[in-house]
């Protein structure tokens, strides 16, 4: 009789994968066993050939929603004639460990109908989960994910918890967070001094009384700190901005069902399958006019970030305020989500009113994912929650050397490179704070020590004062190990490559707002192309000056004043840019362009962007990152207008032409959105006339300019109409949240 022994490589520990193959097993007629260890999955089967056939097949189909297979190997087996049953066994601890960790999982359906049922043993327990659901990566300390490796190794299965985890044919068999009311983690609410309040159910509902009262409540979630508000009180909401520091970027909105949901925002039918999808993202989504938020979330924005409940304690808290909420991380602005009990008493002390937490450690922070639905299928905005660590397979670099990357200083993730997979670390956020920079240190150790590998090589940034820089420096002079310094945009342009299986050679359009060029000045309007580890610079835009440097990045007016310097002289403002500089500021200005003072010049269409947006008067300032170029994507709406022409020479795109048709339409007093319109077009011609002029069949789009739907849109139809093949992120964001990934193949290949 045959008998087959299955190597399993995926997301297959911590998802129910095992209980799957018992119970598929069973309904086959075979014998055998599964076990798991650091490398995967392990099944041993015996019966009739065209059993085996079947089963194979249904353990790559049969599977619960969370679980992956990636990869699927057999050998061959002398046959067991003592053989008997069906087994799970226990997992082996030895091995080469491999990336195979689950992610944390919105509450499965079969969960949340638990915890609405009166009379079941779960009934409103705001901890329930099961294989399919919960919290995994935040709770993990090391490999194999077994119960005595997570933080819920302080909390003693009690007879029934027991029972379920024990029995294969149990959603609930080896469950690792199992637990109940009886013997699993509970609620306290707390003073902003730590005492206790009220405990259990008590708590939460005192917390509910909280926000409808309009006050700030922190809660512990499911991987963090995150505060919450009434998101229907203009009060309520503006009190958490001025709290928190955050003047105009948009919040993110729980809803407390689809039904809601929809009632204020535009869903299709992408947009529902991933609100409800284990990974349970943060959605962009249009809102319906009269929603019921207020205009305070998100200020002249027409999108919403949007998500539903995917903790059984969101789900409880949420049903009984019966509106939606505001749900944002636990911090300030530029620091990380607080995670620890005393550590968010200690920074979120001014922020909140309480704090709604419980006794279930977390280990690492891992904020919610971010996703938008374009109009050929999802882009990923923020990787984290749902998404990671989850293992991407990167072809051709199996035999490559394995490399830790420190990736940027905004928007910051690392990553790990080890036969041919890419672990990326959770979205850590920005790296300006000492909270920032310590988490990143900590993500780089917790990521090795995880894994149980130790690089080959490491990769950063070439700028000298990034904080991932200044770590990937030491490291590289304790651990004696080659740091190689990767220009940023080859960077981008790499992990979109890398993402699509691209060997190269291909052409990056790398745009952003900027980044340290290799011949020393802030690029950011590129047209790479890439072959491995070199790049050609093919195109890029006519640098310009930005006064004030740093500055210029939060207020357009100075990128405005710097463009028209470059390209005019000196001289006054325009009408429509005149209003934003009082006094001597402008001719203050001028004069530190005239003597290059603090004045950096840049190619970055990002700035570009910025530029534009001020001289329309939409942003002379910006209150959050990419708020002016956010508005001129809003202003153009879908409207198709006529481009603006480019000086285009050797690849160099001089923007003079673009900048005079800017202002002859706003001196003849065109609208702004004619003018949004135009400019976008100018872009999409202006990266089909950089790729024509590399010619190369294959193009990337990465950078912060293509979070923009409507500039990515125009770009690909150009490009695609033209006959080229046009590949964007999808799997990781195009933002600076993908250059660890670019860092890390390129470095592998130097």
């Amino acid at each position: 009789m045959p008998r087959l022994c299955i190597e399993v490589q995926g997301v297959v520990q911590g998802v129910g994968f095992r209980p799957s193959v018992y119970r598929l097993a069973l309904a086959h007629g075979l014998t055998g066993a599964v076990w798991n260890h650091a490398r995967g999955v392990t099944i041993e089967a015996q019966g009739g050939a065209t059993s085996l056939e079947a089963f194979l097949r249904a353990i790559q189909t049969d599977i619960p929603p969370p679980a992956r297979v990636a990869n699927l190997a057999c050998v061959d087996l002398p046959e067991d004639p003592q053989a008997e049953g069906f087994r799970i066994l226990a997992s082996d601890e030895g091995g080469d460990i491999r990336p195979v960790v689950p992610p944390d999982l919105a509450i499965c359906p079969a969960c949340a109908e638990e915890t609405d049922t009166p009379g079941e043993r779960r009934y409103r327990y705001p901890f329930t989960n099961c294989t399919y659901c919960g919290p995994r990566y935040s709770i993990i300390a090391s490999l194999p994910y077994d119960r005595p490796h997570t933080s819920m190794q302080a909390f003693p299965m009690c007879p029934a918890c027991r029972r379920e985890y024990s029995d294969p044919l149990d959603r609930r068999f080896h469950a690792q967070p199992i637990a109940c009311p009886v013997c699993g983690p509970h609620l306290t609410l707390r003073r902003l001094d730590g005492g206790s309040l009220s405990e259990g159910e008590d708590a939460l509902h005192e917390a509910v009384v909280a926000l409808q009262e309009g006050r700030v409540v922190a809660i512990k979630g499911l991987g963090g700190f995150q505060l919450l508000v009434d998101a229907t009180s203009a009060e309520a909401v503006r009190r958490l901005r001025d709290r928190k520091r955050r003047e105009e970027k948009p919040f993110a909105v729980m809803f407390p069902d689809m039904a809601s949901l929809a009632a204020a925002c535009e869903l299709g039918e992408a947009e529902r399958a991933l609100l409800a999808s284990p990974e349970a993202p943060i959605l962009l989504v249009r809102r319906r006019p009269g929603a019921q938020v207020t205009e305070g979330i998100a200020p002249g924005n027409p999108r919403l970030g949007a998500f539903l409940p995917y903790t059984p304690l969101h789900r409880l808290l949420l049903a009984l305020v019966d509106r939606p909420l505001v749900c944002t991380s636990g911090n300030l602005s530029e620091e990380p989500m607080a995670f620890e009990d005393d550590e968010a008493l200690r920074r979120l002390g001014t922020l909140a009113d309480v704090f709604l937490t419980h006794n279930r450690p977390i280990l690492r922070p891992v904020d919610d994912s971010v996703m938008r639905v374009d109009g050929d299928g999802p882009t990923l905005l923020r990787r984290a929650r749902g998404f990671t660590p989850l293992a991407v397979a990167v072809a051709g670099f199996k035999g490559a050397p394995t490399v830790l990357a420190f990736g940027a200083h905004q928007k910051a993730t690392v990553s790990l490179l080890h036969q041919g997979q890419l672990v990326m670390s959770q979205h850590l956020g920005d790296l300006m704070s000492l909270q920032g920079a310590d988490l990143l240190a900590r993500t780089v150790e917790d990521l090795l020590d995880f894994f149980g590998v130790q690089p080959d090589r490491l990769a950063c940034d070439l700028h000298p004062d990034y904080a991932s820089t200044r770590l990937a420096e030491r490291l590289s002079n304790e651990w004696d190990l080659p740091l190689l310094r990767v220009q940023h945009h080859h960077a981008h342009g790499a992990a979109c490559m890398a993402e699509h299986g691209l060997k190269g050679p291909a052409t990056a359009l790398a745009w952003d707002g900027t980044g340290l060029g290799s011949d020393g000045t802030l690029w950011g309007g590129e047209a790479l192309a890439i072959k491995g580890d070199r790049f050609e610079r093919v195109g890029h835009l006519r640098p310009f000056p930005l006064p004030g440097g740093e500055a210029a990045v939060r207020e357009p007016r100075r990128s405005a004043c710097g463009l028209l310097w470059s390209l005019r002289g000196s001289g006054s403002p325009p009408p429509t840019l005149a209003p934003a500089f009082d006094g001597p500021e402008w001719n203050l200005l001028q004069s530190m362009l005239a003597k290059g003072l603090h004045s950096p010049v840049t190619s970055s269409i990002g700035r570009l962007f910025d530029a534009v947006a001020a001289l329309t008067s939409l942003h002379a300032r910006h209150g959050f990152e990419g708020q002016a170029a956010m508005a001129l994507e809003f202003a153009a709406g879908d409207r198709v207008e006529s481009p603006y022409a480019w000086d285009l020479k050797a690849g160099m795109a001089n923007p003079s032409l673009l900048l005079e048709g800017v202002l002859s339409d706003l001196a003849a007093g065109q609208d702004v959105a004619f003018i949004a319109a135009r400019f976008h077009t100018s872009l999409a011609d202006l990266a089909l006339a950089w790729t024509e002029l590399s010619g190369l069949p294959d193009v990337v789009l990465s950078g912060g300019c293509f979070q923009n739907a409507r500039l990515t849109g125009l770009v690909q139809a150009k490009l695609t109409d033209a006959g080229f093949r046009v590949h964007r992120h999808r799997t990781f964001p195009p933002n600076d949240g993908c250059i660890s990934l670019g860092q890390a193949v390129v470095a592998a290949l130097g």
